[in-house]
């Protein structure tokens, strides 16, 4: 009834009401109401997230939404972050910017992850969108800092650039002093992935005109005895991310920074820190009692020194750092950080011992009640800290442990981990989220399939002894949007028992497996709307059409514009 009074209000009207909905999933709720409602939702909706860039064509996005400003684009899958998909793979943006560019004349901002984008792409952008304010990067290749100088150079309203872990050709620090003195407009400037000294000199001059710069991430490069001279020009960051600082600072650098810091009373984010010498420490220790966010993630800060610094941040949300850290130093985290709503914990050497174990989460667990989300790398798990981990924190929407030795038992009883994940999928009710490690059994997916109905990406490896595993997750994950899977023994069986299933998941994606040729074949020919491809070693196989081991790699997910038109030589489309 309230569909069909609504149905019939005017259609400015309802745009009105459609307003209200900023959440792409509601609104695409909405769109499927009715023609109407279809109609209208299109024509009023200005962002637009598009979680696989082959899912769509750039012609059927502008032919759908005619008024879009702000555009969120994703490329490669995610395994490319571990480098399991080779070089060429695709995403390049450039089609998509020549259908905007003409399409979309009023674009403001563009998001990409994994991308492909070139510096003539950049050119195109910086020319094409006269009002463009929001140029977001992360983990995108291709470029160079001469793309960089074409933004700064001809985006004139821009208000955040962003190059989060992306891999750029640096050609030297230049690019800075390509902003035009009549640049006023950065909020957000992220240029910490750049290898190579910039134009302070330029920098300084942008920041001190930039008034409303409130988030500044520098690069290693940039010199501490100078970053004083950037924080006196912007008193009101709230975000920081600083360089490396490598010798023992001198009495006057010392004070100078020390009382431009302590000017910054916003501050509540901090990140960098690469290499520092301990006699900074203590001009850090005086910023933590405001800090809600410390990412020391490539800061190599000793363990004592790491665990005092994290014992002034009483008001710490966010964590991320490397297991320098060590299970007392989580201790510290645990009696302090009541707060503490996100941890991450990486190795500073992923082929090596790892300094943390199973005793610092269960530490974390039960002196952090807040937890949602923990990313956790160690040396040894066992499942009755699993257990504990998901008693302690039944708020946790994510979960993803990565054990160094990825196939190693319980260390204590030998046991497989299937009691503790499991045991993390019950009590966790809002799981979305989940990355397993260690010596698992197909009895542990007939747990998440029983309990995991609100998990949306699953991420496995070296887990499972038959088919029977994975069909138990696609069968009784009813939200799943994302499944990884690699080194595991699912094969054929286990691909086609899921062949509907994957019209409603975003991508699945298997490497190592037992997945052949013929069983990828019988799913392309069964689900015509899905794009299934297969990565192969050219140099191994000449015809991969008569092969009957199994592939290299496989990705499937659902298409509404057919098969690419980029297909690299070492990808099969079945």
């Amino acid at each position: 009834m309230v569909v069909r009074r609504m149905s019939s209000f005017p259609d400015e009207l309802l745009e009105h009401v459609l307003a209200f909905l900023s959440s792409h999933r509601d609104r695409n709720a909405v769109s499927l109401v009715c023609k109407s409602w279809f109609r209208i939702e299109a024509g009023s909706r200005q962002r637009v997230f598009i979680g696989n860039c082959y899912a769509v064509s750039p012609a059927i996005l502008v032919r759908r939404f005619p008024r879009i400003k702000s555009v969120a684009l994703k490329g490669k899958p995610h395994f490319a972050d571990f480098n399991m998909v080779p070089p060429g793979w695709g995403a390049d943006i450039h089609p998509w910017l020549a259908a905007m560019a003409e399409a979309y004349p009023w674009l403001e901002e563009l998001r990409l992850k994994r991308m492909v984008i070139t510096d003539e792409s950049l050119q195109l952008l910086a020319r094409s969108f006269p009002n463009f304010k929001v140029l977001v990067l992360t983990s995108c290749d291709g470029f160079s800092t001469d793309g960089l100088a074409a933004i700064a150079a001809h985006c004139r309203h821009i208000t955040e650039l962003d190059l989060q872990e992306s891999d750029i050709d640096d050609r030297g620090g230049n690019w800075l002093s390509c902003f035009p003195d009549s640049c006023t407009s950065l909020v957000s400037l992220n240029f910490a992935c750049l290898t190579k000294e910039v134009n302070f000199e330029a920098l300084e001059r942008l920041v001190a005109r930039c008034t409303s710069l409130r988030s500044l991430k520098l690069n290693r490069l940039v010199p501490l005895e100078l970053l004083h001279r950037l924080l006196v020009r912007a008193p009101h960051l709230e975000d920081l991310g600083t360089g490396a600082y490598l010798h023992e600072p001198r009495t006057e650098q010392y004070s100078k920074l020390k009382v431009a810091l302590q000017n910054c009373k916003g501050l509540q984010s901090l990140s960098g820190f690469w290499e520092v010498a301990p006699g900074y420490l203590p001009l850090v220790e005086s910023l933590c009692s405001n800090l809600t966010s410390l990412n020391l993630s490539y800061a190599t800060i000793q363990s004592a020194e790491l665990t005092n610094l994290l014992g002034h941040c009483h008001k710490l949300q966010r964590l991320w750092v490397l297991d320098y850290i060590e299970d007392k130093g989580l201790e510290v985290v645990a009696s302090t950080c009541k707060d503490l709503q996100e941890l991450r914990v990486f190795p500073l050497d992923p082929y090596g011992q790892g300094a943390v174990t199973e005793e610092g989460l269960v530490t974390i667990s039960r002196g952090c009640p807040k937890l949602t989300s923990v990313l956790y790398f160690c040396c040894q798990m066992t499942n009755a800290a699993l257990i504990t981990v998901a008693r302690n924190s039944p708020l946790l929407t994510c979960f993803r442990l990565c054990i160094i030795d990825p196939t190693s038992p319980d260390h204590l009883t030998k046991q497989p981990l299937d009691e503790g994940f499991g045991t993390i999928v019950q009590y966790c009710k809002s799981l979305r989220r989940l990355s397993m490690a260690g010596l698992l059994t197909d009895k542990v997916f007939q747990v998440i399939g029983t309990y995991g109905k609100c998990l949306e990406m699953l991420s496995v490896a070296f887990a499972g002894d038959s088919d029977f595993g994975m069909q138990c997750v696609l069968s009784g994950c009813t939200n799943l949007r994302k499944f990884e899977v690699r080194d595991s023994p699912f094969g054929d069986l286990a691909l086609l028992a899921g062949s509907e299933k994957y019209e409603s998941m975003r991508s699945l994606w298997m490497s190592s497996c037992s997945v052949t040729v013929h069983g990828c074949k019988e799913l392309a020919a069964k689900m015509r709307n899905l794009n299934v491809e297969v990565i192969h070693d050219r140099d191994q196989f000449e015809d991969i059409s008569t092969m009957t081991q199994p592939v290299d790699g496989l990705y499937v997910y659902r298409s509404v514009a057919g098969h690419r038109k980029d297909t690299p030589h070492f990808i099969y489309t079945m």
